[in-house]
């Protein structure tokens, strides 16, 4: 899969250095990755949850968030926010 949107990734591994290790792991195995569907995701990545349109990842047991946008078709998947588990939460970054 192409990621587009990595700039996110980076900037949060280097605002929370503990977690830039996770996300490299998950960028890796993304790329690598060649899903058609969201089952074949969730054979990869069961903690994943299909939110609406939105899939969220579990990065790093459950302290960070990662929501994209997947286009199957195109084999791409969008990066659109990196958040801690509490920023998650608070669910203003929706808006």
């Amino acid at each position: 899969m192409k990621i587009l949107g990595v700039e996110a990734l980076e900037t949060f591994g280097e605002r929370h250095k503990e977690a830039k290790s996770r996300l490299n792991t998950w960028r890796n195995l993304v790329e690598c990755a060649e899903w058609n569907n969201p089952a074949e995701l969730k054979k990869t990545l069961g903690s994943a949850s299909i939110v609406g349109r939105q899939t969220v990842f579990n990065i790093g047991g459950n302290n960070y968030r990662l929501v994209a946008l997947i286009e199957y078709k195109l084999k791409t998947v969008l990066v659109q926010h990196v958040l801690t588990h509490a920023e998650y939460d608070k669910e203003d970054w929706k808006a």
